[in-house]
């Protein structure tokens, strides 16, 4: 799992590629990236499922922010919330009571 970030010199925007691995992803059908930055949106943001079975998308976000993120996973008997474990840090979510991974650019 990861988060690979890489800086862009022409604006102030960082270019965030959201791994999510096989092991975490295991009989997934589908995986959305869910954060703040799609105002929470469960189908915004759908990850591409490589042969190696990992899940992937890259995506381009404002610096100087840190934004709040989940991975919702489908599987055949239903969907599954999983944070990545490789987050900048982790935050409590005032509505659920559960922890979100937090990205800081």
């Amino acid at each position: 799992m990861g988060l690979q970030k890489k800086y862009l010199k022409s604006k102030p925007v960082g270019k965030v590629t959201f791994r999510l691995p096989q092991e975490a992803a295991s009989n997934a059908t589908a995986v959305n990236l869910v954060g703040e930055f799609n105002s929470w949106d469960k189908t915004a943001l759908p990850m591409t499922k490589l042969k190696s079975g990992e899940f992937k998308v890259t995506i381009d976000l404002p610096v100087g922010r840190q934004y709040s993120f989940r991975y919702l996973i489908s599987r055949p008997d239903g969907r599954v919330w999983e944070n990545d474990w490789a987050a900048d840090k982790y935050e409590t979510c005032t509505f659920s009571g559960a922890e979100n991974s937090v990205l800081v650019l």
